[in-house]
């Protein structure tokens, strides 16, 4: 599958197909670079990180999938760039796409990321925008099917801030590629309505069910149940209220067993505040997969890096 000079922005522009590519190349990468099998494919290639948000799992996956695979990564933070302020976002893209050979954005507007790629002439990736968080998606679906040695009919379960980058990503992610997925939060924070609906009519053509509800029904039968922080970054202020709107949906012992399966798996994209919407127990027990799909982060972004930008 040729997937070269394309950009990764959000998981709605592939196809099913190319979603499985890129994980099924994960886990080739990952199995080379445990055997101490590093490539060259991105050997001579220069990559810009523009980080405007803070970043532990996607700067240091990008940087190091990058040098795994022979390229020099440049770290630029939003704050040292004229990122939109004193120089538009369409010039910094033409600037950077002269020096750079794939440009990496994390940061708050979609609508950057997207101009990055249109007026560059490079790769772009997505390394979190306040709407989409598609690297994520990738890393637990390789996850799950580390776990279970496929993803197509599995049943995933997004628990508290329904309509967060994570939950969005997921959504599409998982029902392009065949995976019941299912948010489980208060009305006042469900998904996009138009979103859902979209992601419907994905699951529809893959065999698979997307649902909505603020009942902890849905948990039932799930392989595994996933959740993030109820406020993401720059909503901090918020906290009291999404505390109170979403603490009948944390992730605990009890909600583990409700799904009546001894298999289901528990994940989270990190940081957590744990005792908030996972409690310790859950989060440091064997069904937790927290920190392998952390690691997932390094193999799935540098799949991205290698299909479309690598020789």
């Amino acid at each position: 599958m040729n997937l070269k000079g394309r950009s990764f922005l959000k998981l709605l522009d592939f196809t099913p197909e190319e979603i499985i590519y890129l994980v099924d190349l994960a886990e080739e990468l990952k199995e080379k670079r445990k055997k101490g099998i590093k490539g060259d494919s991105l050997k001579g290639k220069n990559i810009a990180l523009i980080f405007e948000k803070p970043s532990t799992r996607t700067r240091c996956a990008f940087t190091i999938g990058a040098q795994d695979e022979g390229a020099t990564a440049t770290y630029l933070a939003g704050s040292e760039l004229q990122l939109g302020e004193k120089e538009s976002i369409e010039d910094t893209a033409r600037v950077l796409g002269r020096m750079f050979d794939g440009i990496e954005y994390r940061g708050f507007e979609q609508s950057f990321v997207e101009a990055l790629a249109e007026y560059s002439g490079v790769p772009v990736w997505n390394g979190l925008t306040d709407q989409w968080h598609p690297t994520q998606c990738l890393a637990t679906l390789l996850t799950l099917k580390e776990n279970f040695g496929h993803v197509k009919g599995l049943k995933i379960v997004y628990l508290g801030d329904g309509r967060n980058n994570v939950a969005n990503s997921l959504l599409v992610g998982c029902s392009k590629v065949g995976v019941n997925v299912a948010v489980a939060a208060p009305k006042e924070l469900w998904p996009d309505e138009k979103l859902v609906e979209t992601c419907k009519g994905f699951a529809q053509a893959a065999g698979s069910t997307v649902e909505v509800s603020d009942k902890l029904d849905v948990v039932e039968g799930a392989d595994m149940l996933y959740t993030d922080v109820w406020f993401s970054m720059g909503e901090e202020k918020k906290e009291q209220e999404r505390t109170k709107l979403a603490l009948p949906y944390q992730v605990n012992a009890e909600l583990m067993k409700r799904t009546g399966k001894s298999t289901t798996l528990f994940s989270h994209c990190l940081p957590a505040n744990k005792g908030k919407e996972v409690t310790e127990d859950v989060f440091e027990s064997e069904a937790s997969v927290v920190f392998d799909e952390a690691e997932n982060r390094l193999h799935t972004i540098k799949a991205i890096m290698v299909a479309t930008l690598g020789d």
